[in-house]
């Protein structure tokens, strides 16, 4: 059970880094183009939350091929453990996402 717990934990956190990494990495870009790295901080968020999650969990459609057979073979346990990494990797993006559109508004 520790082995789920460590893992939830690296899924959110590897979904939080690709936002918060990529954002800055696209600032640096919108910068040596003339453009203000702020608002482009704050779009690239918004657009890398779904592929940061998919991503941390994977970026193949293993999970989902878990959670089928968890489902149809009723294993509940299965479902549950690929439920809770997807809501960890959607809670990383979305804190990612938080954490630098608060930031950029802030230091307008």
């Amino acid at each position: 059970m520790d082995r789920f717990y460590v893992k939830l934990f690296y899924i959110f956190f590897t979904a939080l880094g690709m936002i918060i990494g990529g954002t800055i990495i696209g600032s640096i870009s919108a910068t040596l183009f003339g453009y203000g790295p702020l608002r482009v901080m704050s779009k690239l968020a918004k657009d890398l939350k779904i592929w940061a999650a998919v991503a941390a969990i994977g970026g193949t459609f293993d999970s989902l091929q878990a959670l089928e057979t968890g489902i149809l073979e009723g294993q509940l346990r299965l479902v549950v453990k690929q439920l809770g990494f997807m809501v960890a990797a959607f809670a990383g993006a979305h804190a990612g996402y938080l954490l630098v559109v608060t930031l950029s508004n802030s230091s307008k």
